[in-house]
């Protein structure tokens, strides 16, 4: 199976999550990050998952699972410990053309979630095709140490400078290079505001507001 990669826009999206274990709760914690409108449908919740109710953060549906639950979904997710109701979940959906993952069961699934390293806006995904969920964890946790959280900010700095490098087609590769040459990112890790901004300044002639709380 070869998987298409893809960044998905669910923000405000109906995100459906049949199960309400501990898994359930990781998927609705990510779901809500991007912004989905997460529905969780189970006659129990984790305490994860309750605590996220009591917070309006999900609303859970508070029985067993029934097909028109999932009903104008943009993408749904078979998290429970019962392979039959993973296996109507899986059909149901299908059926009515909506995207799948049925948790630990690539065959009943549309698409499969990566391991994942996020700097904010920044994200490092990481498949093996369903083979070996423990060696993307051991990639991700490589790349966690790698990338450091001064790649978020970098990265909001390079969002500041987007339209003028666009602007300068020729030269932005060039001011790319030049900000990692001189070390912006050991500046940002050591939280020295002053030399951050005279470093963007020197190469690119802007001025960039940076926080770094």
């Amino acid at each position: 199976m070869k998987y298409y990669p893809v960044f998905l826009d669910i923000k405000d999206k109906k995100c459906v999550i049949v199960g309400g274990g501990e898994v359930a709760a990781r998927k609705a914690e990510r779901l809500l990050d991007c912004g989905a409108e997460v529905f969780v449908i189970s006659p129990k919740l984790a305490p994860e998952l309750a605590a996220l109710e009591a917070k309006d953060l999900i609303c859970h549906v508070a029985t067993e699972y029934m097909d028109y639950f999932i009903n104008n979904a943009a993408l749904v997710i078979g998290a429970t410990d019962n392979e039959e109701i993973n296996g109507r979940v899986s059909h149901d959906a299908r059926a009515k053309g909506i995207p799948v993952n049925i948790v630990d069961d690539p065959k009943k699934c549309d698409f499969i979630l990566p391991a994942l390293v996020q700097r904010g806006d920044l994200a490092i995904a990481i498949g093996t095709g369903g083979k070996s969920p423990a060696l993307a964890r051991h990639l991700r946790e490589e790349l966690e140490l790698k990338y450091g959280s001064e790649y978020e900010l970098f990265l909001e700095i390079l969002g500041k400078l987007r339209v003028r490098m666009a602007k300068n087609e020729g030269k932005g590769r060039d001011w790319f290079n030049s900000l990692l040459e001189a070390g912006i990112l050991d500046f940002i890790k050591n939280k020295e505001t002053d030399k951050v901004k005279e470093i963007v300044k020197q190469i690119t002639g802007e001025e960039v507001d940076i926080d770094f709380n």
